[in-house]
């Protein structure tokens, strides 16, 4: 019911500390912030922001609310928010950043969350944000504050009910919170207003569990880093169980929609036995006979050293790569809401294992297999992370996002038609997958387990990050904050009063680099 949304939670003391969690140095009007961390962490809000001004060219981040010239610095700002995506943890943290930078502006400003998702932003269902009703959101997880229905604002309907909405509150802004789907209708969205003279700016804030919604500029999304940690540790407690009874073979499946982000760094957090990934399996054109006789070679090969357990990881987009089945589970499941199929609801790890156990029984007959009996036990860890507390790199993520320095939309942009935004999938040439094809054959052989225990707020655990993230080359916004302090070393020996040789040697080297910066940045602009 509506009447629950936004009503105060009852924390236990766990979560009364964790509201305390987030630093307060991302305040718009605070520039102070020694916290190595959470100073990346901002960098990776603002490589977002600057990443969104690119995709859409009528889209904005919050800062650029109060900054159009048709509007009087001193009138105050009604800004909307809604969750779309699928609930990620980090969410509540989106809310609350940006009523403290709208706060933080002008007093006056007013933040409206649409009660219900999308349904309640087509039927006008609102609840003001005010300190109140933020007290026992803060750093928590779940979307409960507000609530969501479907993740889709498509249909001329839907978006006709959008601008009306937008129109009747007179909104300055609209921040849609989700994923590549959400994303996807948040720019086309803002390409509608635009066209239609709509006032209102659109932003998208890439929040969702599958890591799915990244680029150079994006680096990783809000919630990634909290649904691989917890998922990591269940998945290393299996791993301990395994090896204690040594006589089960768990499979695992975990969420991430198409994109096998989850499973792969899950498997560089806690290293189990085998992940499947799907990208292996289309870049390989690997059929259901390939995936098994690969799992089954994986159990002989451990059982030759007296090894008859282990733990096999699977993403839930694997089937949508095995083309022979894929087709037909579309037909017979009902759609998602982007129109793919309800993979959650496709037990892949029973069906693989069922496969698997048959080979195996086949391969004991015919002599060839001579361990122990096999067996296997099925999870599919889906629901269990997406509501946990946030961790606190999502935390600082997500609230630093919407605090971040003004970012402006390049004054010549013009419309580019009609945007889409398409899921990242794991780059199988990228250095996060070299790096777990170094350790495949350890994995597989050793049972080097790795627990990277439970979600931590504080201590040595709490600051980690994914390892995806910390070896992937994606740092657009370090690099541009290396370059920086470069720079700003050259200002503090090239200044009155150096020696000559100095200034020359200066004025030659960056006559130089300008010149090669100007030509690279001209062939680019040329594509």
């Amino acid at each position: 019911m509506d009447s629950d949304f936004g009503i105060p939670r009852e924390l236990s003391d766990l979560q009364k500390q964790h509201l305390f969690l987030t630093n307060s140095s991302y305040s718009m009007n605070n520039n102070n912030n020694n916290n190595n961390n959470n100073n990346n962490n901002n960098n990776n809000a603002a490589s977002f922001v600057n990443c969104m001004q690119s995709i859409k060219t009528h889209s904005y981040c919050f800062s650029d609310l109060d900054s159009n010239s048709n509007i009087s610095k001193h009138m105050p700002d009604m800004v909307g928010i809604v969750f779309c995506g699928r609930q990620s943890p980090g969410g509540h943290n989106v809310v609350w950043g940006l009523y403290e930078a709208l706060k933080a502006h002008n007093q006056n400003n007013v933040l409206l969350g649409f009660l219900g998702g999308s349904e309640g932003l087509f039927a006008k269902k609102t609840l003001e944000i005010t300190d109140d009703v933020l007290a026992t959101y803060k750093n928590q997880g779940g979307y409960d504050l507000l609530g969501r229905t479907k993740d889709q604002i498509r249909t001329t309907e839907q978006v006709n009910a959008a601008k009306t909405t937008c129109t009747d509150l007179k909104l300055d802004g609209l921040i849609i919170i989700g994923g590549v789907t959400s994303n996807t209708d948040a720019a086309q969205l803002a390409e509608t207003f635009a066209e239609a003279k709509c006032p209102t700016k659109v932003v998208g804030v890439p929040v969702t569990l599958n890591g799915d919604l990244r680029n150079q500029f994006v680096e990783t999304n809000v919630g990634f880093d909290t649904i691989c940690k917890v998922n990591s540790q269940l998945v290393s407690n299996m791993c301990t169980d395994a090896l204690s009874a040594e006589k089960y073979y768990y499979f695992i499946r975990l969420m991430g929609r198409k994109a096998s982000h989850v499973a792969l760094e899950c498997t560089l957090q806690s290293h189990p036995n085998l992940v499947v990934l799907g990208e292996e399996v289309a870049a390989s054109k690997l059929t259901l006979f390939d995936i098994t006789k690969q799992i089954c070679d994986a159990v002989q090969s451990r059982a030759e050293l007296d090894k008859n357990h282990g733990v096999i990881l699977l993403p839930e987009g694997l089937i949508e790569n095995i083309p022979e089945i894929y087709a037909l589970l579309k037909v017979l499941l009902h759609p998602e809401s982007d129109n793919s199929a309800q993979l959650s609801q496709i037990e892949t790890e029973k069906l693989l294992a069922c496969l698997v156990e048959a080979e195996m029984n086949k391969r004991q007959k015919e002599g060839t297999y001579k361990g122990k009996k096999f067996n296997a036990i099925c999870h599919f860890f889906g629901y269990q992370a997406r509501g946990s507390l946030p961790s606190k790199f999502d935390c600082d993520y997500a609230y630093a996002m919407m605090t971040v320095k003004r970012w402006s939309q390049n004054p010549g942009a013009t419309s580019i038609g009609k945007p889409a935004i398409h899921p990242a999938s794991v780059d199988l040439k990228g250095k996060a997958y070299d790096l777990l094809r170094q350790n495949a054959s350890r994995f597989l052989l050793e049972d080097i387990y790795r627990n990277p225990g439970p979600l931590q707020f504080d201590g040595p655990g709490a600051d980690s990050k994914a390892v995806t993230l910390c070896v992937e080359d994606q740092d657009y916004m370090g690099r541009i904050k290396e370059l920086q302090e470069y720079l700003d070393k050259i200002r503090t020996i090239v200044k009155p009063g150096c020696p000559q040789d100095v200034l020359k040697a200066a004025l030659s080297v960056m006559a130089s680099v300008t010149e090669v910066l100007s030509v690279m940045s001209n062939g680019s602009a040329s594509f």
